[in-house]
């Protein structure tokens, strides 16, 4: 089995933690999928993807049956986890975390925010996933708060913003700025004029770091890197719709306690 390279944090770098926020390279997928799409449900070969998180679980050192992605739905739901589930028992939600050594969590995006989280001391660890819905939501403060119900203290908590698409990428309509006006956002934070009219460019890079901030995460760094722009390391479901592409591939972002 092949290598595959892999981005790190410094905020992550730790003897007791293993992470990766991964590229789309050294996978064996073809075409739009090209070539380590982790997205189970994308189109692309079950048996490739499979293949392709085969290898994201032995870079993280784990069997591949150690490697746990749910099944996102753009939610503020997080589970704790102490081992895998059975087959077929995936559960809906969009971050997980937990204590137990050797468990990778992980999420998949194209596009959205993959955030990894650790309590170095507390020996908790979480993966959340985070669009605009699930960050509006309060998918991080959930995630912050299920990894303090099994021992994490959220000021020893850290957060790092894996790959996402950045703000000079990012136009949206003006029922998505009314969206955040609704939920009492300080929408002239988060959003700078577009180039069409009535449209806007959202900062999810800013919004991210703003809930974390709320969420008490004790430390927070952003690797701002635009999977939009960066078509050679990363997959786009924006950039895929632009060109009319009939998929896209699936980054993977996982973290594991050693």
């Amino acid at each position: 089995m092949s290598s595959v390279p892999f981005l790190t944090a410094e905020l992550l770098a730790a003897p007791a933690l293993t992470h990766g926020f991964f590229t789309r390279f050294g996978g064996v997928s073809e075409g739009v999928y090209a070539s380590l799409n982790g997205g189970v449900g994308s189109g692309d070969a079950p048996k490739a993807v499979a293949e392709n998180r085969a290898r994201i679980a032995a870079a993280l050192g784990v069997a591949p049956e150690r490697l746990a992605v749910p099944h996102q739905v753009h939610s503020s739901e997080a589970a704790a986890i102490s081992n895998h589930w059975a087959p077929g028992a995936r559960p809906r939600c969009d971050a997980l975390v937990t204590s137990t050594p050797g468990l990778a969590l992980g999420v998949t995006g194209a596009d959205c925010g993959m955030i990894l989280f650790a309590d170095e001391q507390a020996c908790v660890v979480g993966a959340a996933h985070a669009g605009w819905r699930g960050a509006l939501a309060g998918i991080i403060e959930a995630t912050v708060a299920a990894m303090e119900r099994i021992g994490a203290r959220r000021g020893d908590i850290v957060g790092v913003l894996g790959p996402c698409i950045a703000q000079s990428s990012y136009e949206v309509g003006p029922e998505f700025v009314a969206a955040f006006a609704a939920a009492g956002e300080d929408v002239r934070r988060f959003f700078a004029p577009g180039g069409k009219r009535d449209h806007s460019m959202f900062d999810l890079n800013s919004y991210i770091a703003e809930r974390a901030a709320r969420a008490g995460v004790g430390q927070f760094e952003d690797l701002a890197l635009d999977t939009y722009a960066d078509e050679q390391r990363f997959y786009s479901y924006r950039r895929a719709t632009h060109r009319n592409e009939p998929d896209y591939g699936r980054l993977v972002s996982a973290i594991a306690l050693s």
